[in-house]
């Protein structure tokens, strides 16, 4: 297993598997995204799991604290962190990381749709808006890019 760790933070930061993880990631989102945030589970659960690349962030004793994927066109996603752990660096972690395998896989340019209330997070990281903010299960949201290296031709929105 791959770790990423931060003593002082108290966290780690390891690559999934979704086959041996499942339950993990699921007790995470279903805490962050259907409880807290009233998501409806069949909108939660969108069958791509399979086909993503997972991480899991995990307290110093183990237990699983935060998660993320990224599609193969470079969709991060899903990043969901338990409410104690928020504001500690765990999803800057995470992000750093799903932007370095996206980076080793050979794509250039990374997107999420983000909550509006968490675009401020992403714009830290150098992600940049485009389009209009729209609405997904009730809650506004905002599609953010971020280039992985300086493109040859950006696309004009990013001028």
């Amino acid at each position: 297993m791959d770790w990423q760790e931060d003593d002082e933070a108290g966290f780690v930061v390891a690559r999934a598997d979704w086959t041996k993880d499942e339950a993990a990631i699921r007790r995470i989102r279903e805490a962050v995204f259907v409880e807290e945030q009233g998501i409806p589970p069949e909108l939660e659960w969108d069958g791509a799991d399979e086909e993503c690349a997972h991480f899991l962030a995990y307290a110093l004793d183990g237990t699983p604290i935060a998660t993320a994927r990224l599609t193969q066109e470079g969709q991060i996603g899903r990043m969901a962190v338990l409410p104690e752990w928020r504001g500690r660096g765990v999803g800057s972690a995470l992000l750093v990381e799903l932007m370095a395998l996206a980076e080793a896989l050979g794509l250039e340019m990374v997107f999420l749709n983000a909550q509006c209330g968490s675009a401020a997070f992403y714009h830290r990281h150098g992600f940049l808006p485009h389009g209009e903010p729209f609405e997904v299960a009730g809650l506004l949201h905002v599609r953010l890019y971020r280039y992985l290296s300086d493109p040859e031709d950006p696309p004009e929105f990013l001028l």
